[in-house]
């Protein structure tokens, strides 16, 4: 899990919008965006660990030749994009909030969507 709150931050203050909404969008199948605590960094490897045991990349039966059947149905699950609002040019985002991008395919270059609706 990748924390891009910083990112969707730098493209709200570049966009100077004061009050809307942001949202991101993952273009890919096999990683998702969500919004989860960014405190401690136990939560993003219980929330790995689970989905791990839930949803083994092995020994499901999957027959998707690339053998990442299981990142597509993580993807599925999470979601591909989230929405956050923000006032006077802030995300609204809790006290422990952040916004991760979740790689569910091993490492990759990926391209996440921001846009801010004002």
């Amino acid at each position: 899990m990748i924390d891009i709150t910083k990112d969707v931050e730098k493209v709200l203050a570049d966009a100077e919008a004061k009050d809307g909404v942001v949202v991101a969008f993952s273009q890919h199948t096999t990683c998702g965006l969500t919004v989860n605590e960014n405190a401690d960094p136990d939560v993003q490897r219980d929330m790995l660990h689970c989905l791990r045991t839930l949803i083994p990349q092995h020994g499901m039966g999957f027959r998707h030749g690339e053998e990442n059947s299981d990142a597509h149905i993580k993807t599925t699950l999470v979601g591909a994009s989230v929405t956050v609002p923000f006032e006077d040019g802030k995300l609204l985002l809790g006290r422990w909030q952040g916004i991760y991008l979740c790689e569910f395919d091993g490492a990759r270059e990926r391209k996440v969507v921001v846009k801010i609706l004002s």
